[in-house]
């Protein structure tokens, strides 16, 4: 049976849980660094290359400055990320803000920090420039529509809420020369969680085939081409991760073709990667509180959809390993469940896994992003703690868990006695 491993014995997450329970998620902090390094070496070749991670994968700020050292920027999607950028320490073009349906306080609080803003439909070009002001630099985000296959996450393009047409982004910029903005940006994103490399280089194709249209009918240079995300994981043991040097070198292929072949160079290339930045590098660790055997067999645990929403919101698969009986035979099936009142609050359905016993600890895999910040209170549970896995082993708390105070802090409870009903 194909398995995954885990960066810590039974005897140290047992000591790890003995000064933090579970549930709690945990990042390990040298692979993160080490996927980060691969990924730079990657695209080397192309002078000006920036990853900007998509922190709304994993808006934690210890994370971010861990990455911010290793040379990444930062790509956000709303005030609050915007706030975790400037607490961090960055600002200027470490900074994307790339948002939609965007109200005017998010667009002024990047052009305060100097972020470079992406901006999502044409008719925000005259929202800017009214409630803000424009800045120098102006990208835009591209919707290829059935030029490009979407995904389940995303949708087809041509249905998703995202971007500009084409012929609206080259109006687009066309405005926006006129008005005075000196650098231009590109960037397109249609797919979430993909796994074939060619997706990427296909991607690369159109924008820069736009890139030349642009210049041919705008007049107008591009400065730099945002590629976008949606590098998948290999959430299920069998399959294989993207190779980021195949997807590299049929991304240089192109660039030679089409931007340098075409007198459009230089050309910085930036990508705003989440998922496989850190993904498969965070554990959900939990422990078993219940089995239950009804018309099925269920393992009960601590943890919840709070703690991960996917297998219930999308029905992704995530590996469990239930800790010290790797080796046992895979002999019971069960469905993985949470304690909300929801039915959908399901981990895994119909999972082969060793006999479980309560008190086992379980560990889900590739939780390192879309895990604790797609968290929520519903049921009134409460968020868990994040910690992480330092190199040197030492384990430190980068978030603690939330409190029965932190769920009523937004109530005044004070006012209730002269409430009338």
């Amino acid at each position: 049976m194909a398995t995954k491993s885990i960066p810590f014995s039974k005897e140290e997450i047992e000591k790890i849980i003995e000064k933090f329970p579970t549930p709690f998620h945990i990042y390990d902090e040298k692979a993160i660094r080490e996927n980060a390094r691969r990924f730079k070496k990657a695209f080397e070749w192309n002078e000006g290359f920036k990853e900007y991670f998509a922190i709304k994968a994993t808006p934690n700020p210890y994370l971010m400055k861990i990455l911010r050292e290793e040379g990444f920027g930062i790509d956000c999607s709303s005030e609050a990320e915007l706030e975790l950028a400037k607490k961090v320490g960055m600002s200027g073009e470490e900074i994307m803000l790339t948002s939609n349906d965007t109200p005017a306080s998010e667009f002024s609080a990047a052009k305060d920090l100097g972020a470079i803003i992406n901006l999502d439909d044409i008719s925000h070009i005259e929202y800017l420039e009214k409630n803000v002001g424009l800045p120098e630099t102006i990208c835009m985000r591209y919707n290829p529509g059935n030029l490009k296959k979407g995904n389940l996450i995303i949708g087809r393009p041509e249905e998703a809420k995202y971007g500009f047409t084409r012929d609206q982004i080259i109006e687009g910029y066309r405005i926006l020369k006129n008005k005075g903005v000196k650098k231009f940006g590109i960037h397109t994103m249609v797919a979430s969680n993909e796994l074939d490399p060619d997706y990427f280089i296909e991607t690369a194709e159109i924008l820069f085939s736009l890139i030349a249209e642009v210049h041919e009918k705008a007049g107008v240079k591009i400065s730099f081409a945002n590629l976008g995300g949606g590098v998948g994981i290999p959430y299920k043991p069998e399959e294989k991760a993207v190779d980021l040097e195949y997807v590299s070198a049929g991304i240089q292929k192109l660039y030679k073709q089409k931007i340098a072949g075409n007198g459009l160079a230089p050309l910085k290339l930036f990508f705003e990667l989440g998922r496989a930045i850190t993904g498969p590098y965070g554990y959900l660790v939990a422990k078993v509180l219940h089995i239950k055997k009804t018309y099925k067999q269920f393992a009960g645990l601590d943890a919840s959809m709070v703690n991960l929403m996917r297998p219930g919101m999308y029905g992704a698969y995530h590996h469990i390993t239930v800790v010290g009986k790797e080796s046992e035979p895979h002999n019971q099936k069960y469905d993985v469940t949470g304690s909300l009142c929801e039915n959908n609050d399901k981990f895994a359905i119909d999972r082969m896994l060793p006999e479980v016993e309560p008190g086992d600890i379980v560990v889900i895999h590739d939780a390192g992003a879309h895990g604790h910040a797609m968290g929520f209170n519903y049921n009134g549970k409460l968020k868990s703690a994040e910690l992480l896995l330092r190199e040197n082993g030492e384990v430190v708390q980068i978030r603690r868990a939330e409190t029965i105070e932190d769920y009523f802090a937004t109530l005044d409870f004070s006012g209730l006695k002269d409430f009338e009903v």
